[in-house]
């Protein structure tokens, strides 16, 4: 009888890092290689891809895979949902270990290359493969890669499914349950429903928001929110900046279209920005390849020169610093460092959340209250979240009814308030649905 067995690699103690391993027999596929990103903002000035990757351990950075040199399998494929850096932040240090193919979606795919580009210590020879949500890879002679289509707050989300003769692994991480997204199509509502019906043997699924009750807002309202802060007001003359995810390109061009709807010229700054944009054109994500893009600093420092010069009434800038990280352009405008003055009056919209760590929330603060110093008026939260709150983590149960249930992507806080919602819809801790921790194998048949 073929075992079926998941080891939690990383992200089970914690938001971020993200890696899971599934084992079926001899053959082992691997879900994510992510980073954890307040590990490395803690290390002022800390260079990612010039680290060695037993450093990144050591700091608790990447996940510690040494668990896997003790499974005996092969690993046959390494599979991103996404591309956000704790999802793929370490594929660059640990990828070349494996030999085995990268799949994702063309926008992970092509911000993966990226990764592997500009890493300085190691050198990444597997192949990545571009795959479309709906279409599927032969693993190997028993196995079958599926991609079905989810919204995130990054584009070209999935859910990888793993097809076996005892049913599908569906990973689930991250998503959210968007039925009128403003970028891409909604979940394949369709085809997770005929899952459920094929059998659904496991779910490993993210718990990040499980504690907060009833459902994600849509996209859509994001931009209604948006679109209120920026255009919704008479006061047109002061200066109007907004900071905001650099991979959430559905919220960018939000605040692209507001920007013409003010008749000002938006300027996207800060070399995430520049990063994430360029993936969007190249692979269709986004047409406006007209939008000003500066990420270098000192192109950067020009632009914003040149705002100032030319009147901040007639630009929305649009910068990298929602998290009030040290170096980051709105930090850097908030310290005086460029010739962009905030003064008294001019908006600064946060279109994102805190992430909820203790060094974010002590960088935004001091952002926050730099900019009030000088004047501005914070406008904060103008957002929804990309995560599912407790009601779509529900639905999805029910709409996959899997046998067994492993929540991942959080701490035993959001775990717990998953096994409670998990509870409520007839699941039992320690029959079929198991809480697990980072170097940890589960078996499961």
């Amino acid at each position: 009888m073929t075992e079926i067995a998941i080891i939690a690699v990383g992200g089970y103690n914690e938001i971020g890092k993200n890696m899971t391993a599934i084992r079926i027999g001899k053959d082992i596929v691997i879900m994510d290689m992510g980073l954890r990103l307040d590990r490395v903002q803690i290390h002022e000035d800390t260079d990612v891809e010039c680290l060695h990757a037993s450093d990144l351990i050591a700091m608790g950075a990447i996940p510690d895979d040494s668990i896997m040199e003790s499974i005996d399998g092969n690993v046959r494929a390494i599979v991103c949902t996404h591309g956000h850096l704790d999802h793929i932040g370490a594929i660059s240090k640990l990828a070349h270990r494996y030999k085995a193919p990268i799949i994702a979606t063309p926008f992970t795919a092509d911000l993966i290359n990226q990764e592997i580009k500009d890493e300085r210590i190691f050198h990444i020879s597997n192949t990545v493969l571009p795959m479309n949500a709906g279409e599927r890879y032969n693993v190997t002679e028993d196995l079958e890669l599926e991609f079905i289509r989810v919204q995130h707050s990054i584009a070209d989300c999935i859910f990888a499914a793993i097809h076996t003769d005892k049913g599908s692994i569906v990973y689930a991480n991250d998503f959210k349950i968007d039925r009128s997204p403003t970028l891409g199509e909604p979940p394949d509502f369709t085809r997770l429903r005929a899952l459920g019906e094929e059998g659904v043997l496991a779910l490993i699924t993210e718990t990040t928001n499980s504690g907060l009750s009833g459902k994600t807002p849509s996209e859509q309202i994001a931009k209604d929110l948006v679109w209120d802060v920026l255009i919704g007001t008479e006061e047109s003359k002061s200066g109007v900046l907004v900071t905001t995810f650099s991979s959430h390109i559905a919220r960018i061009k939000a605040i692209v279209e507001a920007a013409h709807k003010m008749q000002r010229k938006p300027v996207l700054l800060g070399r995430s920005m520049e990063k994430y944009w360029g993936t969007a054109i190249r692979t269709g994500c986004s047409d406006r390849d007209d939008i000003a893009v500066f990420g270098r600093r000192k192109s950067v420092d020009k632009a914003l020169k040149r705002i100032m010069t030319e009147g901040k009434e007639k630009y929305l800038p649009i910068t990298t610093g929602h998290q009030g990280e040290p170096g980051a352009i709105l930090s850097r405008i908030a310290n005086g460092e460029t010739d962009y003055l905030i003064e008294s009056g001019d908006k600064v919209v946060f279109s994102a959340g805190i992430i909820p760590q203790p060094l974010n929330m002590s960088n935004r603060f001091t952002v926050e209250t730099k900019l009030k110093m000088r004047g501005a008026r914070i406008y904060d939260n103008v957002h929804v979240s990309g995560h599912a709150c407790k009601e779509d983590h529900w639905e999805l149960l029910r709409l996959i009814n899997p046998e067994h249930v492993i929540p991942a992507h959080g701490t035993l806080a959001t775990h717990g308030y998953y096994l409670m919602m998990a509870e409520e819809t007839g699941y039992s801790l320690g029959s079929n649905i198991h809480l697990v921790r980072n170097g940890q194998e589960l078996l499961i048949v």
